[in-house]
């Protein structure tokens, strides 16, 4: 059941309740700065623990590596025990983390506190995702997705800028102490604004054991199997774009710098416009799962015009388009995962992440192959998204809503139960388009 008001009444456009989620969605922008936080820091953070600035840089290789590893397994722990209780566990670590790197004196207790950032990201993370899926009305479900996943975009890039500045104005360690103040101030909020209850009593409790069932439900192995190929395209053909057009043009770093702008706006941009565009769809019985392919395609082709193309500006509209296209379908396939299987919501999520780190592994490997960085960035970056939006076309099918209003999932759902040998939800009926939205304005 959701806990948002009740539906406005006929010719009455719903809105997103957003003042009962400034909390989570303030932790999911210092979630997203965190992630690069570090980086324009490692030169002063290595002097100042006395360490070179290779060995700094492990810091940055644990907070993802203990993020992507753990998060499938939190996510499990957010399904079994509720939102509320991991989102505040996660969210109180996340900023122990950042108080303990504060006031770090040396690289181990550094990296500690790294470590102990990512798992309070990775427990409090994917519990958000789940929580504004599982509140938030129907008819809204993708704008208020949509605007989570914008703000933790434009924390990821104003991560860089943020973390010099403050580092200027007051020492690397600033900036440790910024993500405590602000991480603490969103602590009463987030009281007050997530409910005691799971909000989710019409689904079973799931045991922590759940973890790998992800990968045992058809649609959502296919929709993770999208997942990896497309981020391999997208960050890892990314990774190598700066030196593409460094070889390409000479770009100074200044110039450069524009590219994070660039990457920025047109992730929030997309990340909006997918879940506004969603849930027009979902109103009209249409489903968004059609745009996936779009978005993948969309992506693979701006990818090429961003690495071969000519003159500078044709190179920037197709950076900006390349990320609006990235932002559309991360809040699309965001929306998908949290909302197919209700009692797998977090742990959907958490693998979202795990198999976007992985993808992106698999893309950097694939992109260094190449003796130049233009025709890496190109062939990954469109390659792998052309193949991603191939992959996609028969998951729109399966996704596909029927004229009952129910959907070709519940068949395959059935399908999977019984090759996974019954397990435990895989074939369980979903409820209607009717009983959903129903209990969604209850």
């Amino acid at each position: 059941m959701s806990a948002t008001a009740p539906p406005g009444t006929a010719g009455t456009t719903p809105r997103v309740p957003w003042v009962s989620y400034t909390g989570v969605y303030l932790l999911l922008f210092l979630i997203g700065t965190e992630t690069f936080l570090v980086s324009p820091l490692l030169p002063t953070i290595a002097g100042d623990v006395g360490v070179t600035e290779s060995a700094a840089a492990v810091t940055v290789t644990a907070y993802t590596l203990v993020y992507a590893l753990t998060a499938p397994f939190l996510g499990a722990v957010s399904d079994r025990f509720g939102r509320r209780p991991t989102i505040l566990a996660g969210t109180v670590l996340f900023l122990l983390g950042n108080a303990l790197a504060a006031v770090a004196g040396d690289l181990t207790v550094l990296v500690v506190a790294r470590v102990a950032g990512a798992l309070g990201a990775a427990l409090a993370g994917p519990s958000i995702w789940a929580h504004i899926a599982e509140t938030a009305p129907e008819s809204v479900r993708g704008r208020a997705v949509g605007l989570g996943m914008a703000l933790f975009s434009a924390g990821q890039v104003l991560g860089v800028p943020a973390g010099s500045f403050l580092a200027g104005w007051g020492g690397w360690r600033a900036s440790f102490w910024a993500l405590t103040a602000l991480s603490a101030a969103s602590v009463p909020l987030l009281l007050s604004q997530i409910p005691r209850a799971r909000g989710r009593d019409d689904v079973p409790s799931v045991g922590l054991g759940s973890v790998f069932s992800v990968w045992r439900d058809g649609v959502l192995r296919h929709t993770l199997v999208v997942v990896f190929l497309l981020q391999a395209a997208n960050l890892g053909a990314y990774t190598f774009l700066g030196t593409a057009l460094h070889d390409r043009f000479g770009l100074s770093v200044d110039a450069l710098g524009l590219l994070g702008v660039l990457v920025g706006a047109g992730s929030a941009l997309g990340s909006l416009a997918a879940g506004r565009i969603g849930d027009r769809a979902r109103g009209r019985g249409a489903g968004d799962a059609v745009w996936i392919p779009v978005w993948a395609l969309l992506l693979g082709g701006a990818a090429v015009v961003a690495a071969l193309g000519s003159p500078r500006i044709a190179v920037y509209a197709g950076v900006l388009v390349w990320f609006f296209a990235s932002g559309a379908f991360g809040t699309v396939i965001q929306t998908l995962l949290v909302s197919a299987r209700p009692e797998l919501g977090a742990t959907s999520s958490s693998w979202n992440s795990a198999t976007l780190y992985a993808g992106t592994a698999v893309g950097v490997t694939a992109a260094s192959s190449f003796a130049h960085a233009d025709t890496g960035t190109a062939a990954v970056g469109g390659g792998l998204a052309l193949l991603a939006g191939l992959v996609a076309v028969p998951l729109v099918g399966r996704l596909r809503p029927s004229g009952t209003g129910s959907t070709d999932r519940r068949h395959q759902e059935d399908q999977d139960a019984g090759e996974a040998g019954g397990d435990r939800g895989a074939g369980e009926v979903r409820r209607s388009q009717e009983e959903v939205s129903a209990d969604d304005h209850a």
